[in-house]
């Protein structure tokens, strides 16, 4: 794959060493085994904003069957955030998948 520079001259692109992932699992098998500073000549700067929304004023609740609530709590553990947290980001990620 050729790309082209600033200076108009145009350079074979040099292949990633970070392979193409099919899914989440596999990606994280990867970098579990691997440093992300073996790849820093591949890596770029990003420029991150956090889109800090009011607090929520709303409560919803929700009853959900015993078996549910522990998949939602074992799933919540292994993001890191909490089952409140967990449920809304899922909620919100349903909606706008259906709004498309």
């Amino acid at each position: 794959m050729l790309e082209k520079t600033k200076g108009g001259v145009y350079m074979k692109k040099k292949k990633s060493r970070i392979p193409d992932f099919k899914t989440y699992e596999e990606e994280a098998n990867f970098w579990d085994t691997h440093e992300f500073t073996e790849f820093e000549d591949e890596l770029e700067d990003v420029e991150i904003v956090f889109d800090l929304e009011k607090p929520k004023e709303e409560t919803l609740i929700v009853r959900l069957q015993k078996n549910l609530k522990e998949k939602l709590e074992k799933l919540a553990k292994r993001r890191g955030v909490s089952l409140s947290t967990l449920a809304r980001i899922l909620l919100t990620e349903r909606l706008q998948s259906v709004r498309n």
